[in-house]
């Protein structure tokens, strides 16, 4: 039976956090525990893609709150999702046999990892609020546990504070919301919770509620601060694990209660949905555009990709509230394909920016540059991964991206006038963020991989070892089979879109060519075939005539000097150059950027200086007030430490005086 399998599985994984305290003195111990993770990883991945049709399988075990137990089950959007998280865990893992050899406290890790991997897996499989929420805690505070696994930095020390708290304030959103849905009657099982009357007020609070605990998971704006400071304080593959991974066990969450448990949506559920994900895209690409941190425009990156996923659940809600059921499963669909897009790519970025970690010692991109010399394979994958990101054809990135435009085209034919404005608006906010991220990846590989090296750790770089390599090379071999043949993943989304939207797409397996067409062949139509194909034999032409009609003829001359003839390293186009029109239109707007240049006066032999400050608006506005209130709050409550007893017994006093109050209005 597939759940009892992958219950053995995650078990399993269990135990292997456990062996790897036992292997901790063992210099192989990192090699067995990812090897070992790697293979359970892979088992629970073919359990969830065994074909089981709409059958859903249900267990409940003995454990957890007493006459209740624990109730599991898989269904196809929790299979799907399964699928998802554990072929992300293997390739994972795969890589981390190779990157683990360059860990200096591999004991700080891999007892957490598994459990890592245990708590996702748990999440997905939970069909009860005390099952869920519990796996969820765990998720987190394992995941925090591999983030401060080098805390004696102190960047790290705080990024993991940060997390902790964000991860609790998720939870306690997530409780409440849990608290309505379950009522005063109690019933925390989804069964009870799926069959319940919720009010229109309950089903709004929710509504916020997920959005708050989900939405500080996945990285939603303004609850996004952890990302770009957990991601850089991790280890590569764990940050690969929490971003290309964990980000999508929350957006399972939202989409398990809003769209599952919470029954038939109204239409102006999806008015949030749309505005924070398009808030969530624009501000991301724009944060990741001028970032200097390998990981920490990745961790950006994430963020942008979020809010996409977000744009297509919001129209799927607003179709689904108009009880149109093709356009509700066209932007289902393309939600979770970008679900899975996104896994792919975005841990294959991960793995090369670890890569290049590991080669130089750096992840500041100004610091680097020239690596496509050393690192020849590794700047070829990582190249892809930029190509798939920036969702260029023949790549997946391209395919779920396209379905979010066909999807919204048909939003004219929904009845609400205010839906008829933010969805355009939207739309637009989608193909800014594709703009925009084809540039900051240009920029991402150009400088990273490009011109010449910036300094001397670049010098001695070499290239990734053989696991890291096959790692990358399967993600991207996936990122190119997911842009060809897409009818196949649309297919396999189809029994999730049939039963959370009550609708699906037509038939995409039998259309010739293996094309897709999200509405009607007559209205549009991909073929990702067709266009690999064209993009190959152009390249291979044009090749050809470059090499046959060209000189073979040996010529030297000077190098074109991109307009700098001093040849200092330091007079390359920089990152920072590139990122300055960004930086100055949006200056004062979406970034606090402020320039200080020191300019030595006609004479003077010192060198000139140009810094650029900049900081996080969301931050400056929102959590720096915060943090200012409670520490102003925590000076004054310390003076109650030195109150003599009087003092004590008086406050006892009044605030039994104030509770008995409460409790007489209350009645």
């Amino acid at each position: 039976m597939p759940l009892t399998s992958t219950l053995y599985g995650i078990a399993a994984l269990l135990c292997v956090g456990g062996l790897s305290i036992a292997l901790t003195r063992w210099a192989t111990a990192s090699r067995i525990v990812y090897g070992l993770c790697f293979g359970l990883s892979l088992f629970l991945f073919v359990m969830a893609v065994i074909p089981r049709g709409a059958v859903e399988l249900t267990t409940i075990l003995p454990l957890g709150l007493p006459w209740i137990g624990l109730h599991f089950r898989i269904d196809v959007l929790s299979a799907f999702f399964l699928a998802v998280i554990n072929l992300g865990g293997a390739a994972v893992s795969l890589y981390a046999i190779g990157y683990s050899a360059h860990e200096k406290h591999p004991s700080r890790i891999l007892p957490f990892f598994p459990a890592f991997l245990v708590g996702m897996n748990l999440v997905l499989l939970a069909d009860d609020a005390f099952g869920f929420l519990v796996a969820w805690e765990f998720m987190s505070l394992s995941s925090w546990a591999l983030v401060i696994a080098h805390h004696r930095n102190e960047e790290n020390r705080r990024a993991g504070i940060i997390y902790l708290i964000m991860a609790s304030f998720g939870t306690l959103s997530l409780l409440m919301a849990f608290g309505l849905l379950a009522g005063s009657v109690g019933g925390y099982a989804f069964s009870s919770i799926r069959e319940a009357v919720h009010d229109p007020w309950t089903s709004g609070l929710v509504l916020a509620l997920l959005l708050l605990g989900a939405g500080s998971k996945a990285g939603l704006v303004p609850l996004h601060i952890w990302l770009p400071l957990a991601h850089p304080a991790a280890p590569s593959h764990v940050s690969a694990l929490m971003s290309g991974v964990m980000t999508k066990v929350a957006i399972y969450g939202f989409i398990r209660v809003v769209f599952d448990l919470l029954g038939m949506p109204a239409f102006w559920w999806s008015i949030p949905l749309l505005i924070l994900g398009a808030l969530t895209a624009v501000l991301g690409i724009l944060y990741a555009t001028i970032e200097r941190d390998l990981k920490k425009l990745l961790a950006y990156s994430t963020v942008e990709n979020i809010g996409i996923i977000f744009i297509a659940l919001g129209l799927a809600l607003a179709f689904k509230a108009q009880n149109m059921g093709l356009p509700a499963a066209l932007a289902f669909t393309a939600a979770l394909f970008h679900v899975f897009n996104h896994s792919l790519f975005k841990s294959l970025l991960f793995f090369g920016a670890g890569a290049v970690q590991v080669a130089t010692g750096e992840r500041d991109i100004e610091r680097l540059g020239g690596l496509i010399h050393a690192m020849p394979r590794t700047a070829f994958l990582f190249l892809g991964g930029c190509l798939a990101i920036s969702a260029l054809p023949p790549l997946n990135g391209f395919v779920s991206e396209w379905l979010m435009f066909q999807a919204i085209l048909l939003s004219p034919s929904l009845s609400p006038w205010i839906l008829k404005l933010i969805i355009p608006a939207a739309g637009v906010a989608l193909a800014l963020s594709a703009a925009l991220c084809a540039g900051c990846f240009v920029r991402a590989f150009g400088i990273t991989f490009l011109g010449r090296a910036r300094s001397f750790a670049v010098k001695s770089a070499h290239e990734a070892d053989i696991w890291s390599f096959t790692a990358m090379a399967g993600l991207l071999t996936l990122c190119l089979l997911a842009g060809v043949i897409p009818s196949f993943m649309i297919h396999t989304i189809t029994p999730a879109a049939e039963l959370l939207v009550s609708g699906h797409m037509p038939a995409q397996v039998g259309i010739p060519w293996l094309s897709i067409v999200p509405i009607a062949e007559s209205r549009s139509s991909y073929n990702g075939l067709l266009i690999f194909i064209f993009i190959a034999f152009s390249a291979l032409v044009a090749v050809r005539i470059i090499h046959g009609f060209g000189s073979r003829a040996l010529r030297r001359g000077s190098a074109w000097d991109c307009g700098y003839p001093d040849p200092s390293l330091l007079t390359q186009y920089s990152g920072s150059s590139f990122a300055q029109p960004i930086r100055r239109i949006f200056r004062n707007t979406v970034f606090i950027a402020q320039d200080h240049l020191d300019m030595p006066r006609p004479g003077d032999t010192r060198p000139a200086r140009f810094e650029v400050d900049i900081r996080d608006r969301v931050v400056e506005t929102i959590y720096t007030p915060i943090a200012a209130s409670i520490n102003f709050c925590a000076d004054r409550l310390d003076k109650l430490h030195f109150l003599p007893i009087r003092g004590y017994l008086s406050l006892v006093f009044i605030t039994l005086v104030a509770l008995l109050l409460v409790v007489a209005i209350w009645r």
